[in-house]
């Protein structure tokens, strides 16, 4: 029997980005379910007309949290799979030793790790920007055409702005400086793949294949893989499929091998 496949989205967006893979992967034969962050459990379009109460207070330690406790609850050591800041939390949960597998797409790199890249520093400062204090970050469909789908025409990108986006809160992105973004990188660890999109202008992928071949173990599989024209919108941009059956293959491959 295959093990159950955990979704977590990342910032600006909920479980609904999800809905294709789930569909798909459970066409595979995967158990699936994409859990929402806390707060984020409503349709994209309500969250944005109001905003829940205390999303401005959300905290990476809360998230972490909530999918500890999610994957305690499961029989067997699922698979998770993350986009963006759902990418590091996949990679705490592997550190925590709570996951079969882990795959971190546009991953947030753990321990502090920057890129010296325009897209991703102009991002940072504009959400992290302690002057507004914790009133959430509000995405707008040109803020989400120019950073997230900047590959699609507009018209694409605000049709999934529409479908998916949300507010957010800032103070989940601030706290990875702080302890809570920390992992230990030399411990050993089930296996990873890491996947970087070329044209991502809020996670370079010069970063997120530093944070791939930043873990030391040598006897822990730890792996990065590219898609060239993507952008930060890979899991939900045409050509989705690619990174789909992507990760299939390397699941069937390490799971196998792990299983032996």
């Amino acid at each position: 029997m295959k093990p159950k496949i955990i979704f977590i989205h990342g910032m600006f967006l909920t479980a609904k980005s999800w809905e294709h893979w789930v569909e798909h992967f459970s066409a595979l034969g995967y158990p699936c379910e994409a859990a929402p962050w806390p707060l984020h459990a409503a349709e994209p379009a309500d969250l944005r007309a109001d905003p829940p109460e205390g999303l401005g207070e959300l905290k990476l330690s809360d998230l972490h949290g909530y999918y500890r406790d999610v994957l305690r609850g499961e029989d067997q050591p699922p698979v998770v799979i993350g986009h963006s800041l759902g990418g590091l939390l996949a990679q705490k949960l592997l550190a925590d030793g709570l996951v079969s597998a882990a795959i971190g797409i546009c991953s947030v790199a753990p321990n502090r790790m920057l890129a010296f890249d325009w897209g991703f520093l102009r991002n940072s400062a504009s959400i992290t920007n302690p002057f507004a204090g914790d009133d959430p970050y509000e995405m707008t469909p040109e803020g989400f055409h120019q950073n997230f789908a900047n590959t699609l025409s507009e018209a694409q990108s605000n049709a999934a702005f529409g479908a998916y986006a949300v507010h957010e809160s800032r103070q989940v992105l601030r706290d990875i400086m702080g302890d809570e973004g920390q992992i230990n990188l030399k411990a050993p660890h089930a296996p990873l793949l890491l996947i970087g999109a070329e044209k991502d202008e809020i996670i370079p992928a010069s970063l997120v294949r530093r944070n791939a071949h930043a873990y030391e173990d040598e006897r822990s599989h730890h792996e990065y893989a590219e898609f060239t024209g993507r952008d930060h919108f890979i899991c939900g941009a045409p050509g989705w499929e690619e990174v789909a059956a992507k990760i299939e293959n390397w699941l069937a491959g390490h799971l196998s091998a792990v299983r032996s």
